[in-house]
């Protein structure tokens, strides 16, 4: 997010340090509630089916029992099953991200508005209380997010397998969405939604706080540098000959972008383990690859199977298949979120309050 007061570039110029004014951030009490939730469903709706093959492309790899390159399992896809093969239970997916995102950001905004509140009174220094509120809120937005997001997900990965044929009777074949829900109840009951859901806590959570306070911590690193030669570009075409420059919402996009697209690399590096190790919780019904009677042979996975199944494939770099794609979704996906969030909360901004 943008910060509330100036903040101070660290590169000096010959006059003495210079001050880039960046535009106040939107407080939660700013928004418009309805209009915020509306156009956050749509929009980030929109997002999601944009940056959806790349999260099935993800899957199928991770859950692939021997290794192979994106493009090879991209190029299966299309041969196979064709551009929809990229789209498989994303109507699933679709239909849980409305809720898991209103949750998501409710928390978020909630959070950091407190604990930045909190912590400035404390005495605690600006950037360091952006940071700290930063990690708080994501830490809290994904523990949140996940209570919907979790069974959304062990059923849209349980579809987004569908067409791969080499996990042989490990996985179990559905019509669809529901029916997909219908048999995971049936056979595991309400548990068997939750799959994962400790793993899913453990890889989303940490994540989150690593994202938002990476993205914080590289926003005053890039205005520290190449945001200040941004600034002084746009101010020498001006008569104003102050240290004070003041970047405008294109410049500020841009930032946010390139911050964004950073701290998503750097969870998606750190986080790749768990999330192997989540999915294949999530869409794999037993361990080995015996084939059981429509993947009902129930010698349920355990954390410490998956772990010891993924080094025996391959090693520990096994646990990295898929890297290459959730590192390109996580940066995508970061910096498309975070500009539209941010574009997001302009547009719900209530009328009358000062950004």
């Amino acid at each position: 997010m943008s910060y509330v007061s100036a903040t101070e570039v660290e590169d000096k110029v010959e006059q003495g340090a210079a001050e880039v004014n960046i535009p106040a951030d939107i407080e939660w009490e700013m928004l418009d509630k309805s209009k915020f939730f509306f156009l956050g469903a749509a929009l980030f709706s929109g997002v999601s089916g944009a940056l959806y093959p790349m999260v099935v492309l993800k899957t199928r790899l991770q859950v692939s029992q021997s290794p192979e390159s994106s493009i090879s399992t991209a190029m299966s896809i299309l041969r196979r099953e064709g551009f929809r093969g990229f789209y498989r239970g994303f109507g699933t997916s679709l239909t849980g991200t409305i809720p898991a995102r209103a949750l998501y950001m409710t928390a978020l905004e909630v959070t950091k508005s407190s604990v930045g509140t909190a912590t400035i009174r404390l005495g605690v220094p600006e950037p360091a209380a952006a940071t700290i509120a930063n990690a708080a809120a994501g830490l809290s937005a994904a523990m949140a997010a996940q209570i919907v997001w979790t069974p959304i997900d062990v059923v849209s990965q349980r579809l987004m397998v569908q067409g791969d044929r080499r996990g042989g009777g490990k996985l179990e074949r559905y019509s669809g969405g529901v029916d997909a829900l219908r048999k995971i109840l049936r056979s595991d009951g309400l548990r068997g939604l939750y799959r994962g859901f400790g793993m899913s806590i453990l890889t989303y959570a940490p994540s989150n706080a690593v994202w938002w306070a990476s993205y914080s911590v590289s926003q005053r690193f890039i205005w520290g540098g190449v945001g200040y030669y941004l600034c002084r570009k746009v101010e020498g075409k001006s008569s104003n000959t102050s240290n004070s420059l003041t970047p405008d919402h294109k410049t500020v996009m841009v930032v946010q972008g390139v911050s964004a697209a950073m701290a998503g690399g750097m969870s998606a590096l750190i986080t790749m383990p768990l999330d192997t190790i989540k999915t294949r919780l999530q869409v794999l019904n037993s361990e080995g690859g015996g084939g059981g009677d429509n993947g009902r042979c129930k010698s349920q996975l355990t954390i410490a199977q998956t772990v010891k199944n993924l080094v025996k494939e391959g090693g520990w770099s096994a646990c990295y298949r898929g890297l290459g794609p959730r590192w390109a979704s996580m940066s995508m996906s970061a910096t498309t979120m975070i500009t539209t969030y941010e574009f997001l909360k302009r547009l719900s901004t209530k009328s009358g309050a000062t950004q």
